[in-house]
């Protein structure tokens, strides 16, 4: 089993930044972030693999960046320039050498002036 534990949500303005921290119970493999909003499906928002490489949703290129410090067990999801559209719940994931696939509990973003 891997807990998960999500920090760094909160208000921010827009064109503001926050940095989203996932602490993880024990090692991982590799992990990434989701977020929804209410009535919508969740969807993928930075998913990272080897080698450091990440994938990203396109409405988020060139303003997030997910990284990983594994000597904490902890990814990192840092968000620039955020707009309104970017407020959800955002979610983060990791495998572990099983790839069996944890989540975290959820952490409120909220980009509103």
């Amino acid at each position: 089993q891997v807990q998960l534990v999500e920090s760094g949500g909160g208000l921010v303005q827009p064109g503001g930044s926050l940095r989203l921290s996932c602490k993880a119970s024990r090692s991982i493999f590799m992990g990434g972030w989701h977020r929804q909003v209410p009535g919508k499906e969740r969807e993928m928002v930075a998913q990272m693999a080897n080698a450091g490489n990440s994938n990203y949703a396109d409405s988020v290129k060139g303003r997030f960046t997910a990284s990983r410090d594994i000597a904490t067990n902890t990814l990192y999801l840092e968000m620039n320039s955020l707009k309104p559209e970017d407020t959800a719940v955002y979610f983060c994931y990791v495998y572990d050498d099983s790839l069996r696939d944890y989540w975290g509990q959820g952490i409120q973003v909220t980009v509103s002036s």
